[in-house]
């Protein structure tokens, strides 16, 4: 909006259903801002809203569809994305041509900076310089024009009149000014693909999310871009800052933003999902046991149920000579096969598996065996948890199903498989019990993946006997 007026009319038109779209800063949220029939609405930038403005959007959100678009999510909302809350999708492709922006991560040094600046404008570069501090901006930029005095240097920061602003921006744009000091003011909304070096003063003061927003500000083009990330000399950063430096240091490549929101995610904590705190970690009940609840919470609040399970101290452990894993000349990239294994581990049901493998082969081509012997033993490991059993060993001649401390086992149909097997299966009563299965009656045992006997001899225990939780009848 460029006038009173023009606000106004643009309200009038929102109120009475004239505008179908509308672009607007924080002003939309606003109390005399009504809407006649809105239908979507979509955030922008959406780690630069507060609390208050959230409360608000979730006031809009009640009867509207929303889409949040950020690079960088704050803790909470990327949380609630992972739990269920909300639904999430990644634009994991960069624009054709563009390349990692090169980060150093180290003291301040002047001979350093320098150099980086130099060697951008021989190139015929530009360069940001990020200084956070109003009150003595103009002094950096002096001393930096001392340094440099063939070069052109200017400064910005938020408190300026806004026509200087534009002035000094416009310069920026048509290439007038060399080095460009500015506050965090840039951090979001600039794209001059000809400032490819960025140099960032006391870098430990930042959030996490902030530093990938400023080095975001450089490699909007097709040239090699630099980032050098520069704390205070002489004095270690504390444990906290550490982490984030460290984290900006290691995701440099293109569209790692979901890696560093995690990253924040692990340093911050999620955070309040029904209060005003948007990080900070669930110290009074632990995560796990917050997750849990939240879980529940937000079945119970679909009108769905989580399947009940006994309550084990942790997962079933399978020891059996199988080639299962993801392999680099599938999945090269070590980010996402990390999070690819977290999911793999956190499958509960051949459903989960299909869902699963159906997102691998579109993203990654024709899954590999050791990929599906993989998705395999995960729905193996799942159905021996809901079986009671606590380990799988063995080999394709003797495999040892282990239950349970606390597994009460129904064994009423144990007999008729035991016969039914010809004495290969026997059952081993003790503390804890167990069920020993010798290769006989399996066709051509031997020369089948383990992984395939695996799944046949738990679909035959599943259909003769259950594990139960302690307290059950007929044992």
């Amino acid at each position: 909006f460029s006038s009173a007026g023009e606000v106004r009319e643009t309200i009038q038109g929102l109120r009475s259903g004239t505008v179908d779209i509308v672009i607007g800063t924080h002003k939309l949220l606003s109390k005399d801002v009504r809407y006649k029939d809105l239908g979507l609405l979509i955030i922008d930038e959406e780690q630069r809203f507060g609390v208050g403005h959230k409360e608000k959007i979730k006031q809009l959100r009640k009867n509207v569809d929303a889409l949040t678009l950020t690079a960088t999510p704050i803790p909470r909302t990327l949380h609630m994305s992972m739990i269920g809350i909300r639904d999430m999708s990644l634009l994991s492709e960069p624009p054709e041509d563009r390349k990692a922006v090169q980060t150093y991560v180290m003291e301040y040094e002047p001979e350093i900076v320098r150099e980086a600046i130099l060697r951008e404008v021989s190139r015929g570069g530009q360069v940001y310089y990020v200084y956070n501090r109003t009150q003595d901006i103009a002094d950096i930029a002096a001393k930096i024009k001392e340094m440099l005095p063939e070069l052109n240097v200017d400064y910005i920061h938020g408190r300026m009149p806004k026509e200087q602003i534009e002035d000094r921006m416009l310069s920026l744009i048509d290439g007038e000014t060399d080095v460009f000091v500015s506050t965090t003011i840039i951090e979001t909304g600039i794209d001059i693909p000809n400032v490819n070096t960025i140099i960032i003063h006391d870098s430990e003061r930042y959030g996490l999310a902030q530093l990938y927003q400023l080095r975001g500000r450089v490699g909007r083009s097709s040239r090699q871009a630099y980032a050098f990330i520069m704390y205070r000399k002489d004095r270690l950063p504390n444990e906290e800052a550490q982490k984030r430096l460290e984290a900006i240091r290691q995701f440099t490549e293109l569209g790692s933003g979901v890696r560093i929101a995690k990253q924040d995610l692990e340093i911050r904590g999620a955070g309040a999902v029904l209060g005003e705190a948007q990080s900070g970690h669930m110290t009074l009940v632990g995560y796990d046991l917050y997750v849990r609840m939240l879980r529940d919470a937000v079945l119970a609040a679909r009108g769905e149920s989580e399947e009940e399970k006994p309550e084990r101290e942790g997962d079933t452990v399978i020891k059996v000579a199988a080639d299962a894993y993801l392999p680099d000349s599938y999945i090269p990239d070590e980010g996402a096969k990390l999070e690819l294994y977290k999911r793999i581990s956190q499958i509960r049901s051949l459903e989960d598996s299909e869902t699963l493998q159906d997102e691998l082969v579109d993203r990654f081509g024709d899954i590999p065996r050791p990929v599906q012997s993989l998705l395999t033993i995960a729905v193996i490991r799942a159905e021996a948890l809901r079986l009671g059993i606590s380990e799988i060993s063995g080999d394709t001649k003797l495999l040892r199903f282990t239950f349970f401390l606390d597994a009460e086992i129904r064994t009423e149909g144990l007999p008729d498989l035991i016969r039914e097997m010809n004495g290969a299966l026997r059952y081993v009563p003790g503390d804890p019990p167990a069920l020993l299965w010798r290769q006989r009656n399996l066709l051509d045992a031997g020369k089948r993946p383990v992984t395939e006997i695996l799944k046949e001899l738990l679909g035959k225990f599943s259909e003769c006997f259950q594990a139960d939780p302690p307290g059950k009848e007929n044992t």
